[in-house]
């Protein structure tokens, strides 16, 4: 399945990539100017024959390793583009002005959601260790945290419509969801990375 959905990737880079080609190739012919006099007009077969590209390469060895080499560069492009939040290589899912404000005024806040799955992985490593009656309380404890998330959730979301609301105008869809899954997450390990520090708000 990865393998099959790595071949398609490929294929559509190798597509788009070809679609450049002809693109330029057409641009270029526009600019080129025009025949001299005395010379005959080249024939229309003839021009879209020389602006032609095949979508696949003869060699079919180097088009792969080319291809390689352009899918890793992108990747690269990728992981930079989440250290540095560069809005040309960010995933569809986290381009665009509201959602870059979003990650900003999540990652300024200190919130209860971000520490949930440490306490959960720390409970049942001690769960193991604790007697019965402590493990009971435990269990209560995390589920009035668990509580505690869900309100937090509900409120986040509701704080972040009403300020794209103020600043854009018009929310995108899924914005909402957008913020809570964020919140949820380890700040450390959220992608792309924040780039403001605690309490530093996007004014």
């Amino acid at each position: 399945m990865l393998g099959r959905k790595k071949k398609q990737e490929e294929a559509e880079v190798a597509r788009r990539d070809a679609e450049r080609a002809e693109q330029e190739a057409r641009e270029a012919e526009e600019r080129r100017p025009p025949q001299p006099k005395g010379q005959p007009t080249p024939r229309r077969k003839d021009q879209v024959a020389a602006r032609r590209r095949p979508l696949v390469p003869n060699d079919r060895k180097v088009a792969r390793q080319t291809q390689r080499e352009r899918t890793r560069q992108l990747r690269e492009k990728q992981r930079i583009a989440m250290e540095t939040g560069d809005e040309r290589y960010l995933p569809v899912r986290d381009r665009g002005p509201q959602r870059r404000f979003v990650r900003d005024w999540i990652d300024a806040r200190t919130g209860v959601g971000e520490w949930m799955l440490i306490v959960v992985l720390l409970f049942l490593f001690v769960s193991l260790a604790v007697p019965e009656q402590l493990r009971i309380v435990m269990s209560q404890f995390l589920w009035l945290l668990v509580l505690v998330v869900l309100v937090e959730c509900w409120w986040v979301a509701r704080s972040v419509r009403r300020k794209i609301e103020e600043r854009f105008g018009e929310k995108e869809k899924g914005i909402r969801f957008y913020a809570i899954m964020r919140a949820l997450q380890i700040r450390r390990l959220r992608l792309p990375k924040p780039l403001v520090g605690r309490g530093e708000f996007p004014s």
